[in-house]
């Protein structure tokens, strides 16, 4: 059951990471509304099921007014309200504070802060850490999202020292282009199934300022400016997704065979094999492969 909408806010960024799978930055393009945040939240209530609103990026408090009034609307309609940030307002302690104390008078309920070595390398000086700091005084719900970078290391006990990985980045959109090199590698065919999304009754999400109504980052089932967003959840069918049908039944492995994608033997994971074939169905599949963009096009 669908119970949470993610509003990308914006794909604009002030940080350019590597693992970043939306491809943000200072230069991407793309911003809601306010009319248009208006119009999802009417059509979150369509829906009946919907609990939850996410406000992220890209970085939302880039557009600081148009997130806080977000909020407040989506609170007034009787939502949960949550926003994703990697807290780069946050140069001091009080500063911090500043920021957060009108998130705190808006009732948020979740308060996500990226902290890791993508964002932040520096220790000492730890904007992160400082934004923790200073929601977690003001009684606001807040935990921190840390996304390790991948590892190469021996794996002696099982496979007899045979290289395996470890860390938290998700290999599509740039983290394909910037973090798979050096990885092991396993062959295609293992790659049966979707692990991570469940594309079939999804519980969240994301819609984008475009109007694409993304279950994974790049894979829409339409778009929202065009059939309103009650009725493309209402309507959507797995099985008959020309993108969602093939991985429910095969994963990545059945999508390629499926439309004779020509690729490499081998690939990191899922993600990694998932997301090449989708760009190499992107012009064959313009309505459900967007927006470009999030394949570092365009």
């Amino acid at each position: 059951m669908l119970t949470g909408i993610h509003l990308l806010l914006t794909y604009m960024c002030n940080l350019k990471c590597d693992h970043c799978f939306v491809y943000s930055g200072p230069d991407a393009r793309g911003t809601f509304t306010l009319k248009q945040i208006r119009t999802v939240l009417d059509e979150a209530t369509k829906i009946g099921t919907i609990k939850w609103i996410y406000f992220e990026g890209g970085e939302p408090f880039l557009f600081y007014p148009l997130m806080l009034e977000g909020i407040k609307i989506a609170r007034r309609m009787g939502f949960k309200v949550g926003v994703v940030t990697n807290a780069y307002y946050a140069t001091s302690e009080e500063d911090a504070e500043l920021w957060l104390t009108p998130l705190c008078e808006s009732g948020i309920s979740d308060l996500s802060i990226s902290d890791d070595s993508f964002h932040y390398e520096e220790e000492k000086d730890n904007l992160p850490k400082r934004a923790l700091v200073a929601a977690k005084r003001l009684g606001i719900p807040v935990n921190s999202i840390c996304i390790e970078k991948s590892t190469v290391e021996a794996d002696k006990k099982q496979n007899k020292g045979s290289s395996v990985y470890g860390g938290g980045a998700m290999y599509r959109g740039r983290a394909v282009e910037k973090l798979v090199e050096g990885l092991p590698q396993r062959r295609w065919e293992e790659f049966t199934e979707c692990p991570y999304e469940d594309l079939k009754e999804p519980e969240r999400i994301h819609l984008d300022p475009y109007g694409n109504v993304h279950l994974c980052q790049g894979l829409s089932i339409g778009n929202m400016w065009e059939t309103s967003l009650s009725m493309l959840v209402k309507n959507y069918n797995a099985d008959s997704h020309p993108i969602c049908g093939p991985l429910i039944r095969g994963g990545p492995a059945l999508l390629a065979k499926k439309y004779n994608v020509e690729h490499e033997d081998n690939y990191v994971d899922e993600c990694h094999f998932c997301y090449l074939v989708r760009l190499a169905l992107l012009n064959k599949f313009p309505e459900y492969l967007a927006p470009r963009q999030i394949y570092g096009l365009e």
